[in-house]
């Protein structure tokens, strides 16, 4: 264990550029000091915290003192604000437990191998990923489906060596019956319907291995499809909170799509292209190895530009990939709040985003097409010098009576199949680059670890409703933590409610107990036993939530309250609904229970989506019931109606309520008051009343902006 944590800050405190360092060591000693020269020396214990905040052009690093001072220990640039957070951690908790712990040394995010910053979204550097390995891992992903391939790719090949016969055929016609005129007209009939059946009978075997080949690597791209969704529904709130929903998409869409075309397209052309080249090249060496040697000669040009074009063109692929993905980001947030660009008139504004954004993938797109434009061409004409050479020496030697027509003739049909495989491999690196592009992205959400992990055998003990917070600390970001030494004790049965002023991290603790993160110190338990050693599966069926943004998914009313519970009796939906004052209005409707609304329910009102929400809460019967500010933004006949719905559901629950209406939590057991992460009361409504201190404040300032709304 190291006996001393550093912070490396790149400004001193003119905001000058320096190489500075704060150390901290297990004696609770903080120094700061620039080369040689020590700038601050102070004790832990003098300290009641560390923080970091950002401020103009850089982020700083304060120590809160015991007599409520602060003390600025260094200025640093905003690529070091998560280094300055990490230290920060280290110290507080040595101010909170006396225990000098230092954490483990984090990946940075810097390549390896040659240093490069990784791109954003990703963890695998461009410049260095074994491409190999990512194409065998692509392909091993296929032998579930190597029984329609490997037969798909037998007759591919068979119906490629049946059209080389058709050169054979030729030279035969022309050399044996053209060229002397010996030849009947019937024989040059036979011969030309033979060359006939050759094609015709490699274009039948070419449609059926096509249709079998194309079904298989529908249902290939179909498995990546689901591999990718299953993985992303594994992830944890913070891995997915790192990418835009567009890029998501585009990884289980997009993506799969264009690996299914490399593969499907790619790899069957990659096979023919491969036996077409060798079986044509032993007809060539056995018929005239001079020629065959000339037919050769740009090839070498070929795979040197090959080989330097390819270093740079994937890296170019990749920022169009994420040009792309950043319009559909913006088409799909413009999509989902249309509502709310309409309501504030910024069409024209929105507009204009979007034509930003699609003009940047144009160009970026416009880019890549301008160099394969100037390159495919380029390469093309070097394959085809070969066929000049074969043709001019071929000539020469037809002249000197050293070579018969129908070999050459031969050659130049034989040369088209050599030079395909060639001019296929010109535009390789491009599938190949964008393709890569998409493996690596794929390939990359699904190697991802989870932030919360299952363990193997879980405590799925039966959860009666206790819940436990000790020395609960946690932050979003490392260096902005949200709570900080949280310790608290919920009965079964009881209700909690949560209040403070906003970013005070009432939300937070609700993200904690449902587990959507884990905290960065302490324990929360239910009934003893961590949350960690839970399922998180097991954990969220037991626990009922409503949520202050209703989300409603596009689909009926019985669907939406069975989401809770999907193999639900009909009896237990429409008990649900009455529970929740849901039912009356669902029959109003009118399809009753089946009538259809549409995503997020648009076309019913707020207090109706939110008694949804909460029927859909309760029919699992959760043992633990969330309440996140359930009755904010409703008229008060609505606030009503579902406060005597919920009024009804939380007895003999455990329920946490967070609510915007402090009135709302008068019955509540108890008020948790949160201030600046910490809690800094608990009570009754009227014992906090009494005492005058935050809460009371906060009732009072609520009631002051309810008498001026109810004067104006």
């Amino acid at each position: 264990m190291s006996h001393k944590h550093e912070f490396h800050y790149d400004l001193d405190l003119a905001m000058q550029p320096a190489k500075g360092t704060v150390s901290f060591d297990q004696t609770g000693q903080i120094i700061s000091f620039i080369g040689d020269k020590i700038l601050l020396t102070l004790c832990a214990g003098d300290i009641t915290e560390m923080s970091v905040i950002g401020g103009v052009g850089c982020g700083l690093l304060f120590a809160k003192m015991n007599d409520e001072s602060e003390i600025l220990l260094c200025r640093f640039t905003f690529s070091a604000m998560k280094a300055a957070g990490e230290f920060c951690k280290v110290i507080n908790f040595y101010i909170q437990t006396k225990q000098y712990v230092t954490p483990e040394e984090k990946e940075q995010p810097v390549c390896e191998k040659c240093g490069r910053p990784l791109i954003e979204g990703m963890s695998v550097c461009l410049f260095c990923y074994n491409k190999i390995s990512v194409l065998k891992r692509a392909l091993d992903l296929l032998r579930p489906f190597a029984g329609k391939i490997l037969p798909a790719e037998l007759f591919l090949a068979t119906s490629s060596i049946i059209y080389l016969l058709v050169p054979l055929f030729s030279r035969l016609l022309i050399d044996e019956y053209l060229r002397p005129m010996k030849g009947t007209s019937t024989q040059v009939f036979l011969l030309a319907g033979a060359m006939f059946l050759a094609r015709a009978l490699g274009e039948l075997i070419y449609i059926f291995s096509s249709r079998v080949f194309n079904e298989a690597s529908i249902q290939y791209a179909n498995h990546l499809r689901n591999l990718a969704y299953e993985k992303i529904q594994k992830l944890s709130m913070s891995s997915l909170s790192k990418r835009t929903p567009g890029d998501l998409i585009r990884r289980v869409m997009e993506d799969t799509g264009n690996v299914r075309n490399f593969i499907s397209d790619g790899g069957r052309w990659a096979v023919e292209q491969m036996i077409i080249f060798v079986v044509v090249l032993i007809i060539l060496l056995f018929t005239n190895f001079e020629l065959t040697l000339l037919v050769f000669i740009p090839v070498p040009v070929v795979s040197i530009a090959l080989s330097r074009f390819w270093r740079f063109i994937h890296i170019r692929y990749e920022r169009q990939w994420r040009k792309n993905s950043k319009c559909q980001s913006i088409l799909h947030d413009i999509i989902k709040g249309i509502r709310t660009v309409k309501a504030f008139g910024k069409e024209d504004m929105e507009i204009q985003k979007f034509s930003k954004a699609t003009r940047e993938l144009a160009q970026v797109s416009s880019d890549n097409e301008a160099i394969w434009a100037r390159l495919f061409p380029l390469m093309l004409f070097f394959t085809g010098i070969g066929e000049f050479l074969v043709l001019y020496y071929g000539g020469q030697k037809i002249l000197n009576n050293t070579l018969s027509l129908g070999v050459l003739v031969q050659f130049s049909m034989y040369i088209t199949y050599i030079y395909a495989p060639l001019r296929w491999l010109v535009s390789f690196p491009r599938w190949l680059a964008d393709a890569m592009t998409s493996m690596v992205k794929i390939f990359e959400i699904l190697d991802e670890e989870p932030d919360i992990i299952s363990l193997p055998n879980p405590k799925n003990v039966p959860l009666s409703g206790k819940v436990s917070f000790e020395g609960v600390s946690f932050g979003y970001k490392s260096y902005e933590p949200v709570l900080k030494g949280i310790d608290l004790d919920i009965q079964p049965g009881e209700m909690i409610g949560i209040v403070g002023r906003s970013g005070a991290g009432k939300s937070t603790i609700i993200n904690l107990i449902m587990r959507l993160y884990d905290p960065t110190q302490g324990t929360i338990s239910i009934n003893g036993v961590d949350l960690k050693e839970m399922s998180p599966e097991y954990l969220h069926e037991n626990i009922g939530i409503v949520f202050q943004d209703t989300f409603l998914f596009a689909g009926s009313l019985y669907e939406n309250i069975a989401y809770g519970k999907p193999e639900a009796t009909a009896t237990e939906v429409i008990a649900a609904a009455k529970a929740a004052n849901a039912h009356d209005f669902i029959m109003q409707t009118a399809d009753g229970y089946n009538t259809i609304i549409g995503e997020n329910g648009h076309s019913i009102s707020g207090g109706e989506r939110q008694r949804l929400a909460i029927a859909r809460a309760i029919i699992k019967n959760p043992s633990i019931l969330i309440l996140d500010e359930a009755t904010s933004s409703l008229d008060v006949e609505t606030e009503s109606i579902i406060q005597d719905s919920l009024n009804r559901i939380v007895q003999g629950r455990t329920t946490i309520a967070i609510a915007h209406r402090l009135s709302t939590l008068r019955s509540a057991d108890r008020l948790i008051v949160l201030d600046q992460g910490k809690i800094a009361e608990v009570g009754t409504h009227t014992e906090l009343l009494k005492e005058k201190g935050i809460y009371y404040r906060l009732v009072m300032a609520q009631r002051k902006t309810s008498k001026i709304a109810e004067v104006s």
